[in-house]
């Protein structure tokens, strides 16, 4: 049990963790080269086509008489509480920096998970073999950063495989074995689970006390749920079954349980006869605080939206669902996600795995409104706001955000921060790098204010976040009325300070989208019932006198008018198409 090292690989995105993951593979010989590709790990085509990691991926690897359990993590932001349960299940964690980039925002993010998880942390400088490599200053940064020796960080290059056997040397000698603890119940870390169509729910786990059995009865302690274990063994890549994991281990195991809702990330699993005493510490709820409308294009694909949810919510228990309708939309739902990444990938699953096409409404986060009769709502959608009159204090959600940039762009991004209404707590410096630590509300950033930070610092700031707390601002509902209507779909909670160029600026993104009428098309915004702005699209001008020719100026001025009057009768009755693209204008509010 000595012999047993657990470690995972943390980075920011794009630093190279799954092609060190391919090499380490090959090398201890887990995969033969005929099965060998690269981003073997990565089993999902949209992490091949994107070059991310979405889901983490356990593998067990053999070498010199030892055993390696690797854990290779998401880098997204999104996906932070994944990483803080995958450390939770390691004894060391190999930090790899990108030699070209250095130090940036999510790599800072993952060494304070994993220094409060007490890993023993290995610095290994990745892509060496690139003629843009700054090793000096990387290790520089990893110096401050981590206050190491030098000859403590590896340099390597994953793609070509220099220095990645002195690291795994290097992982075994430094990383400590795992505590056994044989005599006790039995509890196991869920670090994650997924549904498989034929076999029901997987859980990846590390026993931290006791001994896990084929056929075991078995209890997770957050949720309630109970079931037996099937089948258990280990990951080489591909499931190998064994008959028990014990104290130490990493490994999988096969449930009967029917949903991953069940089994949630963090979670601890025990015996149904011999129940532990107390669970492990760290499990939270997966709260989404991203909400977005998901409606079909054609209302006919209703119910093959709501069974590819039903299906996507069996693998990924952070999806949070709920119906809801539009005027103009029709049926669809509104779903929760951990973060913009996360709402991409289930738009894209949506529309490739189940061929659906899809409208979605402008991005939000959730508001906790107080009434004055002291009654309290959560408020996921700007079109569930109650009549202002009736509100005592609305409170948005605020975030931690760190930026890692160059000094020279420093000016510039305190002024987007202030632009978001954003409060800078402090700076301070990692070598050449700046670190900006600031406070600012989650709905200015949701939308462009990444794109916004890679313009203006010419690719090289990163940006990592943690959510705050809740706290009152002076907001308001923006509604935007299309033809005398009002769109619920475009509804915004804002704050008022913000409202009028937001109006502005959205009227004038419809009034380019939305395709002109046989009537003049009134855009509007309002807050309650003022109109704070308006734009109007001009009708198409048919000309209608082109038949006539020669006689009195009387002929041409009553056909005019028999054409204003049907104008005029059109716009009482007529309805205003709004394309998809319509429903999008706040996603890029900033950008023509």
């Amino acid at each position: 049990m000595d012999k047993i090292r657990n470690f995972c690989i943390i980075a920011h995105i794009d630093h190279g963790k799954s092609t060190l993951a391919d090499r380490l593979l090959e090398l201890t010989g887990t995969v033969s080269p005929r099965q060998m590709k690269s981003q073997l790990l990565d089993k999902m085509e949209l992490e091949r086509e994107k070059g991310i990691t979405i889901k983490l991926a356990p593998v067990r690897m053999n070498y010199q008489g030892y055993q390696l359990n690797l854990i290779d993590t998401p880098g997204h932001v999104d996906f932070s509480y994944e990483v803080s349960r995958s450390l939770a299940a390691c004894e060391g964690a190999l930090l790899v920096v990108d030699a070209t980039q250095g130090v940036q925002a999510q790599t800072l993010a993952n060494v304070y998970l994993a220094l409060a998880a007490d890993l023993t942390l290995i610095p290994a400088m990745n892509k060496i073999d690139l003629p843009a490599a700054d090793t000096d200053k990387t290790a520089a940064e990893l110096m401050s950063l981590l206050g190491c020796e030098r000859h403590e960080i590896k340099s390597i290059s994953a793609k070509t495989g220099e220095g990645v056997e002195e690291l795994l040397e290097n992982i075994i000698m430094t990383v400590p074995p795992p505590v056994i603890r044989l005599d006790r119940e039995l509890r196991a870390l869920i670090f994650d689970s997924y549904f498989d169509d034929f076999r029901g729910v997987i859980l990846y786990l590390r026993i931290i006390d006791g001994e896990l059995n084929k056929n075991d009865r078995i209890r997770l302690m957050a949720t309630g749920a109970e079931g037996h274990a099937l089948e258990l063994g280990a990951l080489r890549p591909d499931l190998s079954p064994e008959a028990k994991l014990q104290s130490g281990e990493i490994g999988y195991v096969v449930t009967s349980l029917k949903s991953a809702q069940e089994a949630k990330v963090g979670d601890t699993l025990t015996l149904v006869n011999r129940p532990a005493a107390t669970p492990l510490p760290g499990y939270i709820e997966a709260t989404p605080f991203v909400y977005a409308g998901f409606y079909p294009e054609s209302n006919e694909d209703y119910q093959a939206l709501k069974t590819a949810l039903e299906r996507l919510v069996l693998n990924d228990s952070a999806i949070n669902y709920e119906s809801e309708s539009s005027p103009v939309l029709g049926f669809g739902f509104r779903i929760g996600f951990l973060g913009l990444l996360h709402l991409d990938i289930v738009r894209e699953r949506l529309e490739r795995e189940y061929d659906i096409g899809l409208v979605i409404t402008n991005p939000s986060t959730d508001y906790k409104v107080t009434l004055t009769s002291g009654q309290n709502l959560d408020i996921k959608s700007a079109a569930l706001i109650p009549d202002q009159s009736s509100i005592k204090e609305i409170c948005e959600p605020w975030i931690k955000g760190e930026i890692v940039l160059p000094k020279e762009y420093v000016g510039l991004v305190l002024q987007l921060i202030s632009a978001r209404r954003g409060l800078q707590t402090n700076l301070s410096y990692v070598e050449a790098q700046t670190v900006i630590t600031f406070e600012a509300p989650l709905a200015n950033l949701l939308t462009d204010f990444y794109d916004a930070l890679k313009s203006l610092t010419s690719g090289f700031g990163s940006f990592n976040y943690e959510l705050a707390d809740y706290r009152p601002g002076d907001l308001v509902r923006l509604d935007f009325l299309i033809a005398g209507e009002r769109v619920d779909a475009l509804s915004a909670i804002v704050h008022r300070s913000e409202s009028l160029r937001l109006a502005h600026d959205t009227l004038t993104k419809l009034k380019t989208v939305i395709p002109k009428q046989n009537f003049k098309v009134a855009l509007q915004a309002a807050i309650g019932g003022k109109v704070i702005a308006r734009e109007d699209i001009s009708a198409y001008r048919k000309d209608v006198t082109s038949g006539l020719y020669g006689g009195d100026v009387t002929r041409k001025r009553k056909v005019l008018e028999k054409q204003k009057r049907g104008k005029a009768r059109l716009k009482r009755f007529g309805k205003v198409d709004l394309p998809a693209e319509a429903f999008l204008v706040m996603m890029h509010k900033d950008k023509d």
